[in-house]
């Protein structure tokens, strides 16, 4: 069935790009928000959780000004609440919050108060679509109505976001920080949409990337995890398989090679980017370095 809908996606793009570049950027822009394209939202009651939720206002970037404040609902959970220390946990690109559960437990039995929410157009969250400004968003208000935080665990888009919001908000090394297989350099995962939609215009590309500056009044290689460590104040625990064909590890090396003193690392051989965050050595890893 993916196959099917690829190929159908492909086809589309084809006739698109024939008649109009910039309804090509636009639709593979649209596909690139959209989080249930190909993973339909999961809504699901976690065991013993608190339900919470944030209105989220997103203030539109510099250019475009002109447009009204977006307000959206996301929707979360808590335990062991009220805690002394906080944990905030943030899910990848077609996840969601409950994906997490199996850290809850031995994270409060360690004293800490458990949050996670489902991000934008993900889970029981509003919308349907999202980007790296309004997950950055967020966390940020999350933080501001639900903190302080003291640590958090990230996988993928979510270890973006935290890295976008981290790099603004003042912290120290006493904040401990988890990415679990970042999604480092945005334009690492354009190149592999762009890629597995067989699109090879150039002039599309360059649409597409004035679409990401139109919604966020930056430039595509702005929304980088590389670019934001020197801003990192926090403790940071950076675990990443060899095999991660979603965000690959040459990234990460690319972190590694500029020798940051607060970010080590762990390489694990055969997980992917998905088994990653579910394997029992690693959780084991997060949950000690917390």
């Amino acid at each position: 069935m993916q196959r099917l809908a690829i190929y159908y996606i492909q086809t589309k793009f084809k006739l698109l790009s024939f008649f109009s570049t910039k309804k090509a950027a636009q639709q593979a822009f649209d596909l690139f928000s959209t989080p249930n394209l190909l993973h339909p939202k999961t809504l699901r009651q976690i065991h013993n959780a608190e339900p919470i939720q944030v209105l989220l206002n997103i203030q539109p970037p510099h250019p475009i000004k002109s447009k009204p404040t977006k307000a959206i609902t996301v929707r979360g959970y808590r335990w062991n609440h009220p805690g002394t220390k906080r944990i905030l946990i943030l899910h990848g690109f077609g996840s969601a919050a409950h994906k997490f559960e199996a850290y809850v437990e031995p994270l409060v039995a360690k004293g800490y108060e458990v949050i996670a929410f489902d991000a934008p157009a993900h889970g029981s969250s509003d919308g349907t679509r999202t980007n790296a400004v309004e997950y950055c968003s967020m966390v940020e208000q999350v933080m501001e109505q639900f903190g302080p935080i003291d640590g958090f665990i990230a996988h993928s888009f979510g270890a973006l976001a935290v890295c976008l919001a981290l790099e603004k908000i003042e912290h120290g090394p006493a904040i401990k920080l988890v990415l679990i297989a970042p999604a480092t350099e945005t334009s690492t995962a354009i190149d592999q949409a762009f890629s597995q939609l067989k699109i090879s215009s150039k002039k599309i590309r360059i649409a597409f990337e004035k679409l990401i500056f139109d919604v966020s009044g930056k430039e595509a290689n702005w929304f980088s995890i590389r670019r934001t460590m020197p801003f990192i104040q926090a403790s940071v625990l950076w675990i990443h398989d060899l095999d991660d064909t979603i965000t690959p590890v040459e990234d990460a090396m690319q972190v590694r090679s500029d020798h940051h003193k607060n970010v080590e690392f762990v390489f694990t051989k055969g997980l992917g980017h998905q088994r990653i965050y579910r394997d029992a050595t690693v959780k084991k890893q997060v949950t000690d370095f917390l």
